[in-house]
Formats: structure tokens, sequence, C-alpha cells
């Protein structure tokens, strides 16, 4: 009789297995200039211009068809690392989307009983936040670089946050969300705060 489950498993060649080669492309959008330089990703758009450094990565990244495809690719590359071309192409993707359109954040200001009195200032560039469950400190949130907050026109307690950079536009959601955390309390009963609703690609 042999048990089989004490026998040493073979040896997995697959697991080592490498990609000699692997590409990736992305169209560029009409109206949106872009210049490669050392990895160094520039675009410019009708918002204007940003800019993402990839030289950490090990790809290779070059600007083909004359200018109107980004073309990234990866030799001999482990299965997990061949992830990061996709990745690199969705990160100049949101560079290109937000020259084009910018991107926007809706938060939504949430309160079973104390009013948020949410209050703009600094032209868009800072948040005050007060009444939070009766509170009578003054919470100051600060936009990041290049992002501004204004009160929706259409809709009641409600924040639009808006920025040409995804990253920034986020981590400014993400502040604002932070900011009004409930404290030593059930926050299954406890639901106030400013929740992040909706976001994407501003509506032309």
């Amino acid at each position: 009789r042999i048990y089989w489950r004490f026998l040493p498993s073979p040896p997995n060649h697959f697991e080592d297995m490498r990609t000699l080669c692997q590409e990736e492309s992305i169209k560029v959008p009409k109206g949106v200039k872009i210049t490669i330089k050392a990895k160094n990703v520039e675009v410019t758009g009708k918002h204007g211009s940003l800019k993402r450094n990839f030289k950490h990565l090990p790809i290779e990244l070059w600007l083909a068809n004359g200018g109107k495809e980004v073309k990234a690719r990866m030799y001999f590359a482990k299965s997990k690392q061949l992830s990061m071309l996709r990745s690199v192409c969705s990160h100049i993707s949101n560079l290109f989307e937000g020259v084009e359109k910018k991107f926007e954040y809706k938060l939504r200001l949430v309160y079973a009983h104390f009013p948020i009195n949410a209050n703009i200032v600094n032209g868009g560039k800072t948040l005050e936040i007060r009444n939070f469950l009766g509170e009578k400190i003054v919470r100051t949130v600060h936009m990041l670089p290049g992002v501004t907050v204004e009160k929706s026109a259409s809709t009641k307690d409600e924040l639009v946050i808006t920025g040409t950079d995804i990253e920034l536009a986020g981590r400014s959601a993400a502040l604002v969300h932070q900011s009004c955390l409930v404290k030593d309390k059930d926050i299954r009963k406890f639901l106030d705060g400013i929740y992040v609703a909706s976001h994407g690609a501003k509506e032309e």
C-alpha cells in the first residue's frame, strides 16, 4: 500500500515559465498631445497638462503609428509581472481622460439629526465642515493641487470634487470623507458622515 500524501509533489515548471515578449497598446485620442521621454509621459489637452513617471517599471514605452498610438513592451516576464503592462496603459488612459473631460467625485452629506453645514472658501480650494453630530469644532479640508470643490446645483446636500488628475481628485474626496468619521459610537447606528456616492469622468 502506498500513501501518496507523503510523496513529494513533482516540480511545477509552469511557475518558472516566462513570456519572451509581451506588448500592449493604447490609441491616442484626437486633440490630445503626448510626449514620452525616458519613461516620463506628458499629456496635454484642453484642460491642461499632466505628467507621470514610469521609471520604476522594467518596460519599454514609445510612440508608434506617427504618434497616434502608445505601445508598452516587456521581455522575459513572469505572468504576474505582465500585469504591469495593462496597468501602465490604464494610467495613461486616465491621463487622456483627465485632460479631455476631467474627473468628478460626487459626495453626499448624510445626517440623522444635526444638519452638516459645508462651507466652501478660498475659491473652491478649501472646505469647512460645521455642526457634524452637533460638534462645535470646525473641520477644515484643503483640496490637493489642481482640485476644486463646489456645491451641487441640482441636488441638496451634495458636494462635487473636480480635477484633471484622477489620483489627486480621489485623494481629496478621501480627505473629506475621513474628516467626518464617527468616533466612540456604534457606526451601524450612527451613519452620519460625508460619503462618495459616485465618481468617474465628467459628462460633457
